[in-house]
């Protein structure tokens, strides 16, 4: 499957790995697919999302508030206006003092190796390639990731754009509108 995704829908698997071990999470989740698209910046999808007032460190607000905060409480982006970067705070104590110096207790340290899908995201993956088939595309674009969200619509990533005000079946019409209606 993977051979049909475009530049911009590999792009979008690497910025959600990315995401899912910047919140030091063991595997790729819909809400991590959902930043990636957004955060990828270029296509139909982060478009869509763009236009309705969404922007990366919202939705990463907005799921940390859903799931739990990853950073066990801490929220980076307040104390990022206090002139603290939280990431380089890790870092630094854990040049000092080892990996996982700061780690919650139970919480399992980064993979810095594959991280696997969550059944969920694997069917988002899935049903990406039911919309481009659907829509008569022989390919699988960001702008399709975004529609296997929507269809999935029961994970943390649907829960984020509804808590975000979004209506889900106008952002699935939106998207649809701004995909080239003919095969590649």
């Amino acid at each position: 499957m993977f051979e049909r995704f475009t530049d911009g829908a590999r792009l979008v698997v690497r910025l959600a790995q990315e995401e899912a071990r910047r919140s030091r999470d063991p595997f790729i989740g819909t809400e991590h697919l959902l930043v990636a698209v957004l955060d990828e910046g270029h296509g139909p999808a982060a478009q869509a999302l763009s236009e309705r007032g969404l922007d990366v460190a919202d939705l990463r607000r907005r799921i940390a508030g859903l799931a739990g905060s990853p950073e066990g409480g801490l929220d980076p982006d307040a104390l990022a206006i206090l002139g603290i970067d939280l990431d380089e705070v890790r870092r630094a104590t854990e040049a000092s003092f080892g990996p996982g110096a700061l780690e919650a207790k139970g919480r399992k340290p980064v993979n810095n190796g594959h991280i696997p899908f969550s059944k969920r995201a694997k069917k988002v993956l899935e049903l990406s390639l039911r919309e481009a088939l659907r829509l008569g595309h022989n390919h699988i674009g960001t702008g399709h990731i975004l529609l296997g969200l929507l269809r999935e619509g029961e994970g943390l990533a649907a829960r984020a754009l509804v808590d975000a005000g979004v209506d889900l079946a106008d952002l699935r019409d939106d998207v649809t509108r701004l995909l080239p209606s003919k095969a590649a």
